[in-house]
């Protein structure tokens, strides 16, 4: 299985690896940067630079469905590299580090609504949290609430706790619809020091002031118990 260097470290921009498999679907690596998509959080695009300097452009990574193994997606066209060969695997740093900050965001939105979460997903620049609410909430108020916590500067640090940890206190577990990362033994967990405590895969900044200004875009009535809350990042001078 590929060694997944972004659960230990989001900001590895690029890493080299050695090319274990190349199939119709992908090309698996026996490390990488890239963020493999799961716990609605998309999968990293970039680029795979092989030995020769030819550059293959990766537009998606993504669990195989048959063996599980991470698959780097490659662009209509690409011609992928040889297995066996070294290449150097480079992340859009810029994109990915827009997830990381929706991503963070999304930890800080769960602190502040006191309702168990139903769903969720992170696109580019936004994200929603589904929550399992029947009383309506109130949008201005609640993005006053959010950017307040986000510019406290809250330090984030990652632990690891074992399965049978995590099944001895479930409280832990804020998501419904998607369990934590499991069937390695262990945990991850993610903390927003003072803030959020939650098993976690996805990639996170190293501060909520790194999340920058947000703003609650809507918050829709999806059923009788569910509230949905749409956040995007605020564009450059609108005010919040």
């Amino acid at each position: 299985m590929t060694l997944e260097i972004f659960r230990e470290d989001a900001y590895r921009t690029e890493c080299t690896a050695s090319v274990q498999r190349v199939c119709s679907s992908g090309v698996e690596l026996d490390q990488s940067v890239f963020y493999c998509q799961g716990g609605g959080q998309p999968g990293d695009t970039g680029i795979l630079v092989c030995e020769d300097d030819r550059q293959v452009r990766v537009i998606d990574t993504h669990a195989d469905g048959d063996s599980g193994a991470q698959l780097h997606i490659l662009g209509d066209g690409e011609i992928p590299p040889e297995t066996g060969e070294v290449i150097t695997a480079r992340i859009d740093w810029e994109r990915r580090y827009r997830m990381m900050r929706m991503h963070s965001c999304m930890h800080m939105l769960c602190a502040l609504v006191d309702a168990p979460v139903t769903g969720g997903s992170i696109a580019d620049g936004r994200g929603r949290l589904d929550f399992d609410l029947p009383e309506p909430l109130d949008k201005l108020k609640l993005t006053d609430q959010l950017n307040a916590m986000i510019s406290q500067d809250h330090p984030m640090r990652l632990s690891w706790i074992t399965d049978e940890e995590l099944d001895q206190q479930p409280g832990l577990v804020k998501t419904m619809s998607v369990g934590p990362p499991r069937g390695v033994g262990r945990v991850r967990l993610v903390e927003f020091e003072g803030v959020d405590l939650q098993p976690c895969g996805g990639t996170h900044v190293s501060r909520s002031g790194e999340i920058g200004s947000v703003i609650i875009q809507k918050i829709e009535k999806k059923g009788k118990q569910n509230r949905r809350v749409i956040v995007r990042f605020a564009d450059p001078g609108e005010v919040v």
